[in-house]
């Protein structure tokens, strides 16, 4: 019965159609990289539209946040390029000496990190501030991806597996909370349950993790003040919109002011040092307001079209016994979906403030950085499956030589 009902639960991946490859099919996703390219540009867009005010103020240079986000977009392209040319085998070699790394490096940040807004997370490197969180993120999906195929069986059939797999996100989630970033360790703790999901672990350990999380979720709320406050906000913003309520409030009068085609790019008034963070965690509520209804639902539509991309490339990567590939693929695919759901259901006031960035369009240098590594390993996952799966058709079409 319970094999029945996690067939009924497990996702229905959008039926593109297998690609067929002849000798002048493209190796690489076009549709893919049409989505990130798209991203990106759009990103550049809104951050030169809603960060002027606020390089105004801090620095007397209204270009000063957009020469810096063109900057990390033209180092995002070189790492797209970059690792691209990395073999996936290569990845699944180095996935647990990488995510030994990550947690060296969430060590570090609490020894000699640098602390914005009472949130210990970056570590200045001179010319930018690398967010150690992001780093985390993608080591620990690239562990999982490894553990998921040499514990493959163990996950499937005894709860030590899925414990292992446990203790590890347990151990990046213990120094996240001590920066404190809570919203990283919720998108962490989303996606490692959905990869061990996906990669057949009984539902009996997943009614255990989900009881343990509610309980440690409530556990970290009400013992922090500022994550109660958080909440309370989050469920009435307007009984103090001058104060703990600020923020929400005036993103949803932005979005408000949008309607449905927006007041035109560039028009926005809650970004003229209203709303907080415009440019950053609240540019939803700036293209809400710029382009309306309508630019917020094309926003989504090409992020979750990404999102799904990466999932189908991963059921194709599995379909052609490459299972390092795949289950990353899948741990990348349902990142930058609760990401982005995250992100934007905080702007709305659906969820709590997380202080979680839009995939490939807000402003910041590690983020974008490391999600554009994060869409290089998707264009490498599915080039690889079309090579393989161009060597036979390549021996069959093979003229024969002369007897």
């Amino acid at each position: 019965m319970l094999a029945a009902m996690k067939q009924r639960l497990t996702p229905r991946l959008p039926a593109w159609p297998e690609p067929q490859f002849g000798a002048d099919e493209p190796l690489f996703d076009r549709f893919l990289l049409v989505l990130i390219f798209t991203l990106l540009f759009f990103g550049l867009m809104m951050v030169t539209s809603a960060s002027m005010p606020e390089a105004t103020r801090l620095t007397g240079n209204p270009l000063h946040f957009i020469y810096r986000q063109g900057f990390f977009v033209a180092v995002a392209v070189a790492i797209m390029a970059a690792i691209s040319t990395i073999k996936i085998e290569l990845w699944d070699r180095i996935s647990f000496p990488i995510a030994v790394f990550a947690l060296l490096l969430l060590i570090a940040v609490l020894v000699v990190g640098k602390t914005v807004n009472g949130a210990q997370r970056w570590i200045p490197l001179g010319i930018f501030n690398l967010q150690v969180a992001e780093v985390a993120k993608f080591c620990l999906f690239a562990f999982l991806a490894g553990y998921l195929v040499r514990r493959n069986q163990e996950v499937r059939e005894h709860w030590l597996g899925f414990a292992k797999a446990g203790l590890v996100f347990a151990a990046f989630a213990l120094l996240l909370l001590q920066q404190p970033d809570f919203g990283t360790v919720i998108v962490m703790l989303v996606t490692t349950g959905g990869m061990l999901f996906l990669a057949g672990a009984r539902l009996i350990e997943f009614a255990v993790l989900i009881i343990a999380a509610l309980v440690g979720v409530v556990g970290l709320v009400a013992g922090s003040p500022y994550r109660l406050a958080r909440v309370q906000n989050f469920l009435d913003p307007w009984q103090d919109p001058f104060g703990n309520g600020y923020q929400l409030t005036q993103s949803l009068m932005a979005y408000g002011r949008g309607d449905w085609l927006g007041e035109g790019l560039g028009n926005s008034i809650q970004k003229l040092d209203y709303l907080p963070e415009a440019h950053t965690d609240f540019i939803a509520a700036v293209v809400g307001e710029e382009l309306g209804f309508i630019g917020v639902a094309t926003l989504l539509c090409l992020q979750l079209a990404l999102a799904l991309r990466a999932l189908w490339i991963g059921h194709l990567a599995l379909k052609q016994q490459q299972p390092f590939a795949g289950y990353w693929a899948y741990g990348i695919g349902i990142w930058f979906s609760f990401q982005t759901a995250v992100n934007i259901g905080a702007s709305v006031g659906a969820l709590p403030t997380k202080g979680l960035t839009l995939p490939l369009v807000s402003y910041g240098g590690s983020s974008l950085w490391v999600m554009s590594a994060a869409v290089a390993v998707l264009v490498r996952i599915d080039h690889e499956r079309r090579v393989v799966q161009r060597q036979p058709l390549s021996r069959n079409t093979a003229p024969k030589e002369a007897t």
